[in-house]
């Protein structure tokens, strides 16, 4: 699950032409640990400012999951030479440390490696290096992460095969056009309304529901259902239905649960700490390739590593040559950077939002790509820098910009004090 349908972030219109520093004052989010209990909410659509803690780091008391296992031994993360615990960065004329950003941004995990070494490491909220908390659609760059490992091994032929290759149950629906690229790409034009209101018209809640109902094939029958609103590739509409489908998409080239899959190309061999766990559209089902991993905050970097150092771990390619720059930066107009929402610099690759380049590149930004969820989960990648981040918050919306914007502020103070 991600991003509303409203009006976009008129906020970060102003990243695009103002230093770190200077920007105008924002209102931060309200609240901190002393809101915290341990009610846990019906439905991660419904949370409250009081539950949501509780709720993101057992994820897996509201719907099945199934277990991503470690292997035998997790590889340590080291501490870097410079240690960014006195970070200090600014809005307008004021200065802000960690401590302000994560009560101001409600945030109960912050982790930063610059070459791989650890240069801060904080938790709040009661999570510690044991929690797992849920990536909600942070996980839709970990299921384009592992097409490409699909490809790379041979499992998938081609991202321009149609997707009725692999799920002919598709046939006669509107996806029966489209090839796996476009939506990666999120460009299928078929139609779908990623509304968190859980409206009438809301086709996420439609997800929701169908994952409640326990019915066997009824998240593939709700996207059979969805109509064509656009020609392929010509219009970008954020959808996470399109993200499961992805991930079925996976599961059937592979003969291989995502969650397997995942423990046999990466998470055992990235020398993972903890297992972790995917949360599926029914007892038994698929993982819901869109939304709702749940690791722990070291193994969330470990992950960013992994994608930083080009899909490589330990000499071996598990991903394609050149994955990594495809997949994190836009390759077609229709996704180009400040095209996807009126007055947003940010674009569009393979399920990852890519910050601009060259002479429009957002200051210590240059490049740099992330994966996001509502509430405010981020795992951020900056080549240039050798730079990974990772945010936990419980954002009191599901979408804040001035929560989006101070974050880019945060970690693009810590790229600069790295360098």
């Amino acid at each position: 699950m991600m991003r509303p349908t409203y009006s976009r972030r008129g906020s970060l219109q102003l990243m695009s032409r103002l230093a770190l520093g200077s920007l105008p004052w924002l209102a931060g989010c309200c609240g901190g640990a002393d809101e915290i209990d341990e009610r846990v909410s019906p439905s991660l659509l419904t949370t409250t400012p009081e539950n949501q803690i509780a709720t993101f780091r057992h994820a897996d008391r509201l719907a099945p999951t199934r277990v991503i296992r470690r292997g035998s031994a997790a590889k340590p993360l080291t501490a870097h030479a410079r240690q960014l615990s006195g970070l200090s960065y600014s809005l307008a004329d004021r200065s802000y440390s960690i401590d302000d950003y994560m009560q101001r941004q409600r945030s109960s995990g912050l982790l930063i490696l610059k070459n791989g070494e650890v240069a801060l490491e904080r938790y709040a909220m009661g999570n510690d290096a044991s929690t797992c908390w849920t990536s909600f659609s942070a996980a839709k760059s970990l299921t384009a992460t592992l097409m490409g490992a699909a490809l790379k091994d041979g499992s998938i032929a081609s991202l321009d095969e149609p997707l009725t290759r692999y799920l002919p149950e598709l046939a006669g629906s509107a996806y029966q056009a489209n090839t796996i690229r476009e939506l990666l790409r999120m460009c299928s034009g078929v139609a779908w309304n990623e509304d968190y209101s859980a409206g009438a018209d809301s086709d996420i809640a439609r997800l929701a529901q169908a994952c409640s109902s326990g019915g066997r094939g009824t998240v593939m029958e709700l996207m059979r259902s969805r109509p064509r609103a656009a020609a392929p590739g010509t219009a970008f509409c954020y959808s996470t239905g399109e993200s499961y489908v992805l991930g079925a998409v996976i599961a059937r080239a592979t003969g291989r649960t995502l969650s397997d899959y995942l423990s046999q190309k990466i998470w055992a061999p990235m020398g993972m700490e903890a297992d972790g766990y995917w949360m599926l559209d029914g007892v038994g089902g698929l993982e819901m390739g869109g939304n709702n991993f749940s690791a722990t905050l070291r193994d969330y970097g470990r992950l960013g590593q992994f994608v930083l150092q080009q899909g490589r771990i330990d000499g071996l390619a598990v991903l394609p040559s050149g994955w990594r720059d495809l997949a994190g930066h836009p390759d077609s107009a229709t996704t180009a950077c400040g095209q996807l929402y009126p007055g947003y610099p940010l674009g569009y690759g393979y399920q990852w939002w890519s910050f601009p380049t060259g002479a429009d590149a957002l200051e210590m930004h240059d490049g740099a790509f992330t994966a996001e969820g509502i509430y405010g989960q981020f795992i951020y990648i900056n080549p240039a820098e050798q730079v990974v981040a990772v945010v936990w918050s419980a954002w009191p919306q599901a979408w804040v910009d001035s929560a989006e914007l101070e974050t880019y502020v945060l970690l693009g103070t810590a790229v600069a004090m790295l360098r």
